[in-house]
């Protein structure tokens, strides 16, 4: 069984971005770090966070969403 890293991005408790690959995750992370940063929103840099999980590869590719 194959296994691959994926990130899910909040702000408080919404969600941002779901299911990020791990080769994405940081430039995805940075941007928001950048935009969070840049823009006036009620988002602070501490606001931010990340879920790591880890899926059956095989799992995501039959899957129908």
């Amino acid at each position: 069984m194959q296994q691959e890293k994926i990130y899910h991005i909040y702000a408080k408790d919404k969600c941002l971005v779901h299911s990020v690959r791990e080769e994405d995750f940081s430039a995805t992370w940075n941007t928001l770090h950048h935009l969070v940063g840049l823009m006036k929103s009620d988002y602070k840099l501490e606001d931010l966070s990340y879920e790591e999980l880890l899926v059956n590869k095989e799992v995501i590719s039959n899957s129908s969403h």
